[in-house]
């Protein structure tokens, strides 16, 4: 390490020049970031060495120093900081991470000490209103794609699970009341197209955000005559923004980021309420996990759903990030604020929160096992059958307001004496409508129930095959 010695201006505040009157210290500790954006601490490395290879193009840095910068932001791309070691005094980095305004200054303050004087040419063509905007754009662009991963391996659980259930049936419901059979494949796969929607919106946002804000200066642009595409390369984007003021102050991306994660938030608290309910001895239809279950400290005999209720919980952590940004955001002023460092938490929040979640849920799901006897029980219950019965009905001429309100008046029968509609003599049938026939009963069976639910996304055998082989291949799925 070269010239360890701290120069005293870079002891100061990056803007302390026009001050002559020192922070009121309650007020600095309170104003810092650095205690929750170090979290943006490896892409503010990558984005300031591109920064140093722009300016080097630019006549800014010798190719010696171009050089001796880059090394320095690579040597100290090598610190392991996290909210435990950067409260540390031990630490490597302890001044440093004392002395912090924020992530920008905390890099200038290690480069310095790396590389002595030459760190402070760092910033030159730069402000840290840019900075903030790349620095968030790539940690955005990094949680997009673990997230996106990370549904991909909850879509390959699901997928599995539906595979391994083969022909087992369910009951459907709507109102939360029962209301036909379908293949407990179908059921699963209805959470494979909504994780397959939240990773088309996160990938979308990913696309808008990939340009680069570096080189937007302050408010109007750098004052040095900078190729903006060199950075913008160095970093993936597509491109540089086309608006200064714009850059600067744009948080579209994290809006859109968050919305999207507060919908994921959303498809999987719905699933861990079906989960929740379905583990309940009323239904009785799965077993819960005991992995990912815990007790009662008062009753012996209880295996609590933490794992889903936590989930429900978790999910409304993510539409109040979603919320609190917007509402952040709505009345600002062009260009940047001091009001978006508190938008800083919130993106942070959402993506710890949703990657928590969606590290474990691919292996709970995994875990999952059906009471399929149980789940066919109250399939086959209920009078599940009617609207394959006034389909029969409709197929027969009778016109389908009239068959509903015949297969309605045979569960009344149904239910007065006890039996299912499979039960019913046809002489009794026949006394409703002369439209039954011997071949009633065969298409009423649980076979043809789901069959006749014989289109594109329905629950009919062979559709949810076709349905299956399609997610597979999607997936990469081979079983």
């Amino acid at each position: 390490m070269s010239e360890t010695n701290q120069p005293e201006a870079a002891a100061s505040k990056m803007w302390s020049g026009r001050f002559r009157e020192p922070l009121d210290p309650t007020f600095e500790q309170w104003q810092r970031s650095f205690p929750f954006d170090w979290r943006l601490f490896q892409v503010e490395v990558s984005a300031s060495i591109a920064h140093a290879r722009a300016i080097a193009a630019a006549g800014i840095l010798t190719a010696e120093e171009a050089e001796r910068m880059v090394a320095g932001l690579n040597a100290i791309a090598c610190l392991q900081l996290n909210q435990r070691e950067i409260a540390n005094s031990n630490a490597p980095f302890a001044a440093s991470a004392a002395q912090a305004e924020d992530i920008h200054h905390f890099v200038e303050l290690e480069l310095t000490r790396e590389v002595g004087e030459l760190a402070l040419k760092l910033h030159t063509g730069r402000s840290r209103n840019e900075q903030i905007a790349t620095d968030m754009r790539l940690y955005v662009s990094d949680c997009i794609q673990a997230c996106s991963d990370l549904l991909t391996k909850w879509c390959s659980a699901l997928v599995r699970l539906a595979h391994q259930a083969g022909d087992a049936v369910m009951p459907s419901y709507t109102h939360l009341q029962r209301a036909e059979p379908v293949l407990v494949a179908h059921w699963l796969l209805a959470y494979v197209s909504m994780a397959e929607r939240d990773i088309s919106r996160l990938h979308d946002c990913k696309a808008r955000l990939s340009l680069s804000p570096l080189g937007s200066g302050a408010v109007a642009g750098a004052t040095l005559a900078l190729d903006r595409n060199i950075a913008a390369k160095i970093l993936r984007f597509d491109g540089p923004t086309t608006n200064s003021m714009d850059a600067t102050s744009d948080r579209d991306f994290a809006l859109e980021f968050t919305n999207a994660l507060s919908i994921v938030g959303i498809h999987i608290s719905r699933f861990a309420e079906e989960i929740t309910l379905y583990s309940t001895a009323e239904f009785g239809f799965l077993d819960l996990p005991e992995a990912f279950s815990t007790g009662s400290s008062a009753m012996p005999q209880k295996k609590n759903p933490d794992f889903t209720e936590l989930l429900r919980g978790k999910s409304a952590r993510l539409v109040g990030a979603a919320t609190a940004l917007a509402v952040l955001i709505k009345g600002l002023p062009l260009a940047y604020n001091k009001d978006l460092q508190e938008g800083q938490e919130h993106v942070f929040d959402a993506a710890e929160t949703a990657l928590g979640i969606l590290e474990i849920l691919p292996a709970f799901t995994s875990a999952l096992k059906f009471n399929f006897d149980r789940m066919k029980t109250a399939a086959t219950t209920g009078y599940l059958n009617a609207m394959a019965a006034a389909t029969y009905l409709s197929n027969k001429g009778v016109p389908f307001r009239k068959a509903h309100e015949i297969i309605g008046n045979a569960v009344r029968l149904g239910l007065e004496s006890g039996r299912e509609l499979n039960d019913l003599k046809l002489e009794e049938l026949r006394g409703l409508s002369d439209a039954f026939a011997e071949d009633f009963f065969a298409a009423i069976t649980l076979e043809a129930t789901l069959d006749c639910h014989d289109v594109v996304g329905g629950t009919a055998r062979h559709r949810v095959a076709e349905a299956l082989a399609a997610a597979k291949l999607r997936l990469g799925e081979n079983s």
